[in-house]
């Protein structure tokens, strides 16, 4: 069973989980805790413990003051009397300064920071980067080294290297590492950071900048320190008052402060910085483990000795360096000899250029030291696949972040990797940046040629890394999907979904809710499984359940295999081993053949809600109508349940909506194309999405804009005629229905008489181009029409079908319906008025029939189940709709009142239930005119007014029975019956809002005729309370006050609110009326296209032909066909692959639309204005440059009259001629031999003069390259000598015992030239030292005879090779 690479499920579901449940979240006195016990256990710092004075009074020898340490310190009796010594007497103790540190200012930035010594292992320094401090591992870490001291740059320059370093840091996840303090290069690079951080509002966008500084320099570092942690330390930044110290860089994020136990001395954190690089650099890049690791640059800016040695020590270990020309000092000075042949860099040159860049500085450099930079300089520009001059104006660097990943890249090509292995890498390391830009210029060129099995490790880590412009470029440059994905990969990609989305967290779910069935037979205990099934069931939930399952079980289905502690996610662990592949991957799935590959892809985007990756992937499937659509149910399903889990429910209707919008416009073009191919697709079923078709997807998704396509509304048309030509009018239809012989007179025209004539129009235009082509074309063009034509000869129908046919299209069975509804509500009303007697008629009689067939045609629909859905899921749907809800409401009525009916007592009862029962019959009547084009669209309207008008009216009774209760108690005293307590607290007021003003509130009209005293008389209101003389004693004032605001509110205020909100209805439905109709006439299409021919009262005799059939025969329900067509497979394909074209080309039209909106030409305006700005700005620094060109051929020309005059005098010395003062020094050390031996092209030994000698701590004395031979004069030249002590034991059988001397040493020189240093060094002995590689072979013998031989693995050079022997030894 085949392995999982990554078990990264498991990780992703703790992960989403943490995000969104609170239980899983810790306080940050408890992460301080856990945070604080880890350093203590893991970090030191560095303290003096040994107190000797210094020269000055109170200063130790550590540089700090006495008060700074400790008692046992001060008078110690273990060190008494000893001479001061660092590595004796300073001592590692738990660190006693980390935590979270803040800065003043605006923003008030919080960083981290730890204080650490200068022999923590970098291993435990990337764990406390990485775990404790939470950040991502880099993909790219850019080591920042140049001037420690405030420089000048040029804006420009400065300007593109701000941007360019936070350009490439945030398209590659990069980490900036710099010196940490706030002066020279390492505040440029915090400026840069403060910028973008200022500019940019997005938290996960911060940039992670670690300053790597000197405890023992840092200015105000007192408030940073605190046994247990500072949360936070606040830091001030104090330049004026700083001194000779430095203070920190306030941009920074992170700060390593690397402590050696001493105060005041800079450089201590350059050996912690270097081995946290080297161990950066040794990480997989990624999460996945591979051989491509974590690549390191070095961008260098101005600079000085310290800065040359980084450079060549990092060169020299494969990292490549990036040197921006034009940042002063050692940057312009490399920069200026990075092109130049190695005969010309001399030490005259170097001499030069120092003087000329370092100014004032260079007085304090020696004549050693301009040998050594010559050295050094010579050996980097001698790499020059590691060395990158940025230069603003040269065309080729167009900006920084650019120039840092060419240098990358070309380093990595230059490596000892070969061919495509060197080019897949680079690859990935582009991947993993994400810069499309640089794969394009320095990756896919036209020289390289790419397979696709090359790109598939690349084409995973772009979906992973959901980088979809990347995927875009890979799929252009040749990645096969089917090829690539396979049904392993893709559970491995379901397994690296979004964090915290909504499929993942419900995916969960339904794993931790298995029962443990599959666990107890199949695979080991304590597991649980995950497939494309799990997937499969969950689309399902999301698609409907009128869809199959897209991966249905298999017996050989892949499974990826997670741990039930980790399903539970009960701990939150980074390692989660939780993945592992149980199957072959090319086992593949069952239904491997039918799937689409792009399809897959695609669904698994849109459950990320990935938009810019779906749409490219979605230009990959097949059925690309079909597959929107899918995305847009799914998207408004995820939308519903977002809601109530997460915020990203306008972003996922957004995109189904324009989901929606491209299968409108791929169906558009479809449908300009041919009508009739397009027509199909609707109805054609999909074998990639759960064989359902479009229609039923967009009915399902609500798509209204889809469904009220013309296309669309024309296949409904087609359906609603059934064999009926749409052509023929109403009229006709409504004339045949009485008259039933005109049918088989010609009157209407059907479906198969238009087939038939449309095929003699096309046999007609068959015979005129017959006649008028060739017989070349003939055949071409017969071919193509007879592809048009159906596949058997069509004959007109006879009388008996179109009887048939007429009765059974739908839109005959509406009118029969219409009328026989007609019918029944003039029979009804005729009862209820005229003829509802004791004894019931036989005219009450048919109602009753006919009610009763109304009654078993809603149970027929309530259990005809054509989709399958089941009973409890149907009749969910049935209840949803609004009118199957009056349906059952009038039987539910006709049922209570027949029974009343029935019975003397409650007969009238019955009556008044029934008439009840015919107003809802009546109101039912709206939905018949639900077809009409007219009337159906102010039916949706009138349905959203009901809507507004019952939330109206709980406003407006809050008002009513305020007034209502108020003018009740006021007027009447102690009403105690319940019709005239209703009557006068909610009747009245109500008829008050309509105008009818009683009387009873003014005194002035008061009549106490009209009312009774005691409420004795049951038809009479109560009297109010009255006076002695027989007057109301209530307060009119008050009651004529309480009615002028109620009628205030409730007749002007919330009438016209009512108006204004009907108003805003209208016109919002409006708009929508006519598409939101078109997608409700579906509807009644599909219930009379399933429903019997014969109208009520008649239909009972299809109803008891079916229970006939159902009980009698056994015989099961036949199930219509729901707009359903299987399409061949050869058709199928023909139609896929037209429709992909159809597909192109709306894209096409769809991109030069976009090109040519007015945003995109603004945009190009813009762009254009900038880009002229930028020249003129350029061209300033092209005359400097100019200039400077035209300087340095001067000092060329005055070098050549130089060596000139030097050539004179030397002839002049020659004949004799003595000079009467000496001559002055033209150049530094000049020597004419060097230039003969130059001409000549002498090449000299390269790796025998590094400085770094192998496998010692011994440097060599520096030798440029023109000091090399023997004959050239070096007066400076002082060699060290070196022995190496592990060559002792292996000459002891040798004569010679001394071999140091001096006149030993002159007389074994290295041939071909200095080499720097004296002394045997690693080797035996002085002079040859002689090795034989030995060849041993043998032979194998089998089959075939294979000669074989021996060879070592060495391990530091990573090659094999033959068996050494030394002939010294």
């Amino acid at each position: 069973m085949a392995d999982v690479p990554e078990p990264h499920f498991v990780q992703t579901l703790a992960v989403s989980t943490a995000k969104t449940s609170k239980y899983l979240s810790f306080s940050p006195s408890f992460q301080h805790l856990k945070f604080t016990t880890w350093i203590k256990d893991n970090i030191r710092k560095k303290e003096c413990c040994y107190y000797v004075q210094d020269a000055r009074e109170g200063i130790c020898k550590c540089g700090y003051p006495k008060l700074h340490h400790a008692d046992e310190a001060v008078k110690p009796e273990e060190f008494l009397g000893e001479p001061w010594d660092k590595c004796r007497h300073i001592r590692e103790v738990p660190t006693n300064a980390f935590g979270d540190i803040t800065f003043g200012g605006l923003g008030q930035k919080v960083g981290k920071y730890v204080r650490v010594s200068t022999n923590t292992s970098p291993e435990i320094l990337y764990q406390l980067i990485i775990e404790q401090w939470r950040l991502h591992p880099p993909n790219l870490l850019i080591s920042v080294t140049g001037g420690a001291k405030n420089f000048y740059m040029k804006a420009r320059l400065k300007e593109m290297f701000r941007r360019g370093l936070i350009k490439v840091t945030q398209s590659t996840g990069a980490w900036i590492l710099t010196g940490g303090t706030h002066t020279g290069v390492m505040k440029h690079v915090g400026m840069a950071v403060r910028d973008y951080t200022t500019s940019s509002s997005s938290a996960e966008s911060q940039v992670v900048a670690i300053g790597v500084a000197t405890w023992g320099v840092l200015h105000n570092r007192q408030p940073l320190v605190h046994p247990e942690g500072c949360f936070p330390a606040h830091y001030t930044l104090d330049e004026q008052g700083q001194g000779h110290l430095s203070c920190l860089d306030i941009n920074h994020s992170h700060f390593l402060l690397v402590d050696d136990g001493t105060h005041g001395h800079y450089g201590v954190e350059i050996d912690l910085r270097s081995r946290l690089e080297k161990h950066i650099s040794q990480q997989s890049l990624g999460r996945r483990e591979g051989d491509v690791t974590i690549p390191v640059v070095c961008v260098v800016l101005n600079g000085g000795p310290g800065t040359l040695n980084t450079i060549y020590s990092s060169m020299l270990n494969g990292t490549p360096c990036v040197v921006l020309e034009g940042s002063g000092r050692l940057a312009d000075v490399i920069a200026e000899v990075a092109n130049l042949p190695m005969s010309r860099v001399t030490i005259s040159l170097i001499h030069q250029l120092m003087k000329r860049f370092f100014g004032q500085e260079y007085e304090a450099f020696t004549k050693i030291n301009i040998i050594e930079w010559t050295k050094k300089i010579q050996d980097i520009i001698r790499m020059p696949h590691l060395l990158t001059i940025f230069c603003i104006n040269e065309k080729g660097h167009s900006d920084v972040d650019v120039a840092i990943l060419q240098a990358l890249l070309k380093a990595s090509r230059s490596c000892d990797t070969p061919g495509h292995k060197s080019w897949e890498r680079q690859l990935e390391l582009a991947v993993a940046w994400n810069r499309v830009d640089i794969a394009e210029s320095e990756i896919f060129r036209e020289e390289s040629q790419w397979k696709s099995s090359d790109l598939h490790p690349a084409m995973f880590s772009a979906l992973v890394g959901h980088k979809a412009k990347f995927v875009k470029l890979l799929l252009e440059n040749g990645v096969s999907l089917r090829e690539f994905l396979d049904e392993e990969t893709l559970c491995v990609l379901y397994a690296h979904m979004v964090p915290g989305c909504v499929f993942l967290r419900r995916l969960a779910k339904r794993i931790r809710g298995e029962n443990g069935c599959r666990r107890q037979s199949d695979h080991p205990s304590g597991q649980r499984w995950v497939s494309l099934q799990h997937v499969s069931e969950e689309v399902r939930h999301f698609l409907g359940s009128f869809t199959k399952p897209l991966y249905p079980p298999l017996p050989h289905r892949n499974y990826v295999e997670m741990s039930e502690d980790d399903i539970q996610m009960t701990a939150l662990s980074k390692g989660s081993e939780g993945l592992q592949g149980t199957s072959s991957a090319k086992e593949g799935m069952g239904t491997e053949s039918l799937r689409d590959p792009g399809s897959d892809l695609f669904l698994w985007a849109i459950l990320q809600n990935n938009k810019e990756l779906a749409e490219i992937l979605w230009e990959q499937c097949r059925d690309g109508i079909t597959a929107a659509l899918v995305a847009s149910k799914i998207l408004k399903k995820l939308a519903i349940e977002e809601e109530e889990e997460g915020n990203e429910a306008e972003d996922m209707r957004a995109l189904a909506n324009h989901y929606e919008q491209q299968a409108v416009g791929v169906f558009s073009e479809c449908y300009a194309w041919n009508d009739q191919r397009a027509q199909k697709l609707l109805t054609r079923i999909s074998p990639f999405w759960g064989r359902t078709t479009c229609l039923r997807l967009a009915l399902e998704a609500d798509d209204k804009s889809f469904v009220a396509h013309t296309g669309v509304q024309s296949l409904l048309t087609q359906m609603w005629c059934g064999e009926l030509a749409v052509s023929n009018s109403s009229w006709k239809v409504l004339l045949c229905i009485p008259f039933t012989p005109l049918i088989c007179t010609g009157l209407l025209t059907f479906r198969r008489d238009a087939e038939i004539q449309r095929e003699a129009e096309q046999n007609s235009r068959l015979l005129a181009m017959e006649a008028m082509t060739g017989s070349s074309t003939d055949s071409l063009m017969k071919a193509q029409l007879l592809d048009s034509r159906p596949q058997f000869d069509l004959k007109p129908l006879d009388c008996i079908s179109r009887l048939a046919s007429f009765f059974s299209a739908p839109v005959v069975k509406f009118y029969l319906n219409v009328l026989s509804y007609f019918g029944f509500l003039l029979l009804f009303a005729y009862v209820l008025m005229i003829d509802f007697q004791t004894m019931p008629s036989w005219k009450e009689m048919l109602l009753y029939i006919w009610l009763i067939s109304l009654v078993c045609e809603e149970v027929r629909q309530l259990f005809d189940d054509p989709d399958g859905f089941g009973f409890r899921r149907k009749a969910k749907i049935y209840i949803n709709d609004l009118w199957n809800i009056l349906d059952v409401l009038s039987i539910l009525l006709f049922i209570a009142g027949f029974s009343c009916r029935l019975t003397t007592v409650v007969f009238y009862t019955g009556k008044v239930i029934l008439c009840i029962d015919f107003i809802v019959f009546s109101l039912r009547l709206m939905a018949i005119f639900i077809i009409s084009k007219t009337l159906g669209p102010k039916i949706i309207i009138v349905r959203r007014m009901m809507m507004d008008m019952f939330f109206f009216m709980f406003l407006l009774s809050i008002w009513v029975v305020a007034y209502g209760v108020a003018k009740q108690g006021i007027l009447i005293d102690n009403e105690d019956r319940l019709n005239w307590i209703l009557r006068g607290a909610v009747y009245e007021p109500y008829l008050t809002i309509f105008g009818n003003i009683p009387t009873s509130i003014d005194n002035m009209a008061f009549d106490i005729s009209t009312c009774t005293l005691n409420g004795s008389n049951p038809l009479m209101p109560r009297c109010p309370v009255l006076n002695k003389d027989q007057t109301p004693a209530f307060p009119v004032w008050l009651t004529i006050i309480l009615l002028c605001v109620y009628l205030l509110f409730a007749n002007i205020l919330l009438i016209n609110l009512l108006i204004a909100i009907f108003n805003y209805t209208f016109q919002q439905v409006q708009d929508n009326t006519d598409c939101i109709w078109k997608f409700q006439r579906y509807e009644l299409i599909k219930e009379y296209h399933s429903r019997p021919a014969p109208p009520p009262p008649f239909i009972l005799l299809s109803h008891l032909y079916l229970v006939i059939r159902r009980l009698l025969r056994r015989a099961p329900y036949s199930k219509h066909q729901q707009f359903k067509v299987e399409v061949p497979q050869a058709e199928e394909e023909e139609l896929l692959s037209w429709e992909a074209l159809m597909k192109d080309n709306y894209l096409a039209k769809s991109r030069q639309q976009q090109s040519e909106s007015m945003e995109n030409r603004i945009q190009d305006t813009a762009d254009k204005v900038g880009a002229v700005v930028e020249f003129l700005a350029g061209d300033q620094e092209q005359e400097f440059v100019t200039m400077m060109k035209r300087l340095t051929h001067l000092e060329e020309q005055a070098s050549q009259s130089i060596k000139a005059l030097q050539w004179i005098m030397n002839a002049l010395k020659l004949q004799g001629y003595q000079p009467k003062e000496e001559a002055p020094l033209f150049s530094c050390d000049h020597d004419e031999s060097w230039d003969e031996l130059a001409k000549e092209g002498a090449q000299f030994h390269v790796n025998a003069r590094l400085l770094n000698y192998p496998d010692s701590t011994v440097t060599r004395f520096p030798v440029p390259d023109e000091k090399v031979p023997w004959k050239v004069e070096f007066s400076f030249y002082d060699p060290p000598v070196y022995n190496a002590q592990r060559a002792a034991a292996r000459r002891k059988s040798l004569q010679e015992t001394v071999d140091s001397d001096s006149a030993d040493l002159d007389n074994y020189r290295n041939p071909v030239g200095r080499t720097g240093m004296k002394g045997r060094g690693c080797l035996i002995q002085l002079g040859p030292n002689q090795i034989h590689e030995v060849v041993l072979t043998r032979w194998r013998e089998g089959v075939k005879r294979v000669l074989q031989f021996l060879a070592l693995w060495e391990e530091s050079k990573g090659c094999w090779v033959l068996p050494k022997v030394s002939l010294t030894s």
